[in-house]
């Protein structure tokens, strides 16, 4: 299951047009890039719930056969959270095993380690872990002898040094493994959450959830800052730092690197670009130079009121630049 319904407030205005799981990511639709990372261990049967905007996802991702999987979609009226989102989904998960995923993330984590560790440990659900290494704003977990235990405060970025890996903070990386049962504990139905309203309930009745402790790279793709810097580092990985959508143009003599264009977007000539993403249709013109931000067309924030979240920018002709800065 890929729980995708969040409204993405903070990756606004890339929002603006399409849900967050339909933003274009390393050449597919985020939750596209989700199901291939499931399809590498054998998931072929995937559900994911839709709220915001939920056609853009429709559209974008359709039966799943692209991603060599096969889409199943819950939509949610009123959205449910991660565990009444499982609720929504009930009949479909409830016959074996599942694995639950993060919509927005970007890994390379083992996942058959971690099925292993839940099976050895018979656990009603494991949650996936990693060393919190960069400190970053992540509330901490608490283990004990292999099995989760509760939540910690944040960790504090910069002000704690951890000597090596090992001496870091445990975070969650948004990936649980669960049976069945889990549903005893999930409120039919309602709003509710796994890790605040479920996992608490299941631990006071004496059931085993387990810790699962992954190595590889891990990246959430929450905010635009981070979608941006995870593509770019992605991008670097394959040898190249430009990202191009379908019908994507940079004309020669575009100054153009650490770049994503969406479907349509076009730089001309004389024109120079860096760290930033160009949203769909975008036109960067002669002469203009576009840094550290992220542009939309115009079009679409006329009228619109910016999330709290979102990031805030100006109109420059026909475009909406929102610095990164």
């Amino acid at each position: 299951m890929i729980l995708a319904a969040g409204y993405g407030t903070r990756l606004w205005p890339l929002t603006c047009d399409r849900a967050k799981p339909a933003l274009p990511f390393m050449g597919r639709p985020l939750v596209g890039y989700v199901a291939e990372y499931l399809a590498r261990y054998g998931c072929r049967e995937i559900g994911v719930n839709l709220h915001h905007q939920a056609p853009s996802v429709r559209a974008a991702l359709g039966t799943g056969s692209a991603f060599g999987v096969q889409l199943h979609y819950f939509d949610e009226p009123i959205i449910l959270g991660t565990s009444g989102a499982l609720d929504n989904a009930r009949d479909f998960l409830a016959t074996d095993t599942f694995i639950v995923v993060n919509g927005k993330l970007a890994t390379n984590i083992d996942l058959s380690a971690a099925l292993a560790t839940h099976r050895r440990e018979r656990a009603l659900a494991t949650l996936v872990l990693r060393h919190n290494v960069e400190r970053g704003r992540y509330t901490i977990i608490r283990v004990r002898d292999g099995l989760y235990e509760g939540l910690g405060g944040f960790s504090q970025p910069e002000t704690e040094s951890a000597g090596t890996e090992s001496d870091a903070p445990l975070m969650f990386t948004g990936i649980h493994i669960m049976q069945p049962r889990i549903f005893d504990y999930i409120p039919r139905g309602v709003f509710s959450d796994s890790i605040t309203d479920v996992y608490p309930q299941a631990l006071r009745a004496g059931e085993r959830i387990a810790a699962h402790i992954a190595p590889g790279y891990w990246h959430e793709l929450s905010t635009v800052h981070r979608y941006l810097d995870t593509s770019i580092e992605l991008l670097h990985r394959a040898g190249r730092d430009v990202e191009l959508g379908p019908g994507a143009l940079i004309e020669a003599g575009a100054d153009v690197h650490d770049a994503v264009l969406w479907e349509n977007a076009r730089v001309a000539a004389g024109a120079r670009v860096r760290r930033a993403v160009l949203g769909a249709g975008v036109h960067v013109g002669r002469g203009e130079t576009i840094a550290d931000a992220v542009v939309v067309r115009a079009e679409l924030v006329r009228g619109v009121e910016r999330p709290a979240k979102g990031l805030a920018g100006s109109v420059r002709g026909e475009n909406f630049v929102a610095p990164l800065a």
